[in-house]
């Protein structure tokens, strides 16, 4: 049975599965790098959030759009994939062995965290899908024991995958009024390269501990919900995993696309 790994990706704006961008080209082919084609994915999206860990149960979760202002298009858009009830009975089990509260929510359906991603990786839909959910009040910490606790599913051919920004500051964003090609502005980059630095390094401990020690940390994450992600597919990655990078761009000057692999 193959080996996954953990991934990271930058999902950006839901207009990325209808935009002409590097980053949705990378996610268009991302399914072809796997070492096989996954039994069933875990994504943890940054538009999950709860104050204690969710596991969607359903057996046909809905798409859900948990945006506005954009394009009609993109509101008739479906993602039927299947859910995983056992599997997410399974998760369960394993973060109440790791001391860690959660509870099956049969109802929730995909945020577009998870679905625009995936649609672009995964067009068919067929491939059984739970998402589990980040507390945005729990410290990076937590979030990486979580990835951790998640580890052993990548030996059964279970893809986990977390789904944020690798920079989120929409305020700049709205501010900026940079086109979508625009260079990535200073503050960007120099907390990017710190960060990979750290990655390629194998300093976990600096990783979670980014915002508050990176260059301009808080700047390019005023609030923690859209790197939580990247701290579970770290700890999912295990603690000696090798991190690759698979893709770097930006758009709009600030927001930074990058998808980073954990093996």
């Amino acid at each position: 049975m193959a080996r996954q790994p953990a991934l990271f990706v930058s999902h950006g704006s839901p207009t990325i599965v209808i935009s002409d961008t590097r980053a949705r080209h990378f996610l268009a082919g991302l399914a072809g790098g796997l070492p096989a084609r996954p039994d069933a994915i875990v994504m943890i999206s940054a538009h999950h959030d709860e104050p204690m860990t969710s596991v969607t149960s359903g057996e046909r979760p809905t798409t859900i759009h948990d945006f506005g202002g954009f394009p009609e298009v993109l509101y008739q858009m479906r993602y039927p994939a299947p859910g995983a009830p056992e599997l997410a009975q399974r998760l369960k089990a394993m973060l109440h062995d790791a001391v860690i509260e959660s509870r099956l929510d049969p109802k929730r359906g995909f945020d577009h965290g998870t679905w625009t991603p995936l649609m672009l990786a995964w067009p068919e839909a067929d491939i059984p899908v739970v998402q589990l959910s980040i507390n945005s009040h729990a410290t990076p910490e937590h979030h990486y024991r979580l990835g951790q606790t998640l580890e052993p599913l990548r030996d059964e051919n279970v893809l986990i995958m977390g789904s944020g920004a690798i920079t989120h500051n929409l305020h700049a964003f709205f501010r900026g009024g940079f086109s979508v090609d625009a260079p990535a502005q200073p503050w960007v980059r120099e907390f990017l390269s710190w960060l990979d630095a750290k990655l390629a390094d194998g300093d976990h401990p600096a990783v979670l501990g980014a915002i508050g020690h990176a260059p301009h940390g808080s700047d390019n994450h005023p609030t923690m919900d859209h790197i939580l992600p990247l701290y579970v597919a770290l700890g999912a990655g295990g603690a000696t995993g090798r991190a690759i990078k698979l893709h770097s761009s930006v758009e709009y000057g600030v927001l930074a696309m990058d998808a980073w692999r954990f093996d």
